[in-house]
């Protein structure tokens, strides 16, 4: 398997969909998947009947996994999306954002 692009903590721009244009930062990636959870996008409501772990019941919301083509890394200069290339710096292979050139921490 190639190297991820995108990583827990990454600072992404959504693409495509309802919440396009809305930028997050990664919680979780499912790499056999191909999906991605952003904090504060995709958020989707459940309604729960009450239960026995829950009493109350009422309405969950939370954020739920989107394909990982709908999002791209923001670019650490500008916040804009831009894709991911991999340079070798002082012989380790660090993450390059295409648009500026800056290294991406991590």
């Amino acid at each position: 398997m190639s190297a991820a692009k995108i990583k827990k903590g990454d600072s992404v721009v959504v693409l495509s969909g309802k919440d396009k244009g809305r930028t997050g930062t990664v919680a979780q990636v499912m790499p056999k998947d191909g999906k991605i959870v952003v904090d504060g996008v995709n958020v989707v409501a459940r309604h729960r009947k009450p239960s026995q772990t829950n009493p109350q019941g009422g309405i969950d919301r939370f954020p739920a996994p989107m394909h990982i083509s709908k999002v791209a890394l923001a670019d650490p200069k500008d916040g804009k999306p831009t894709r991911v290339r991999f340079e070798t710096k002082d012989g380790k292979k660090v993450r390059v954002a295409v648009k500026s050139g800056e290294t991406i921490n991590g």
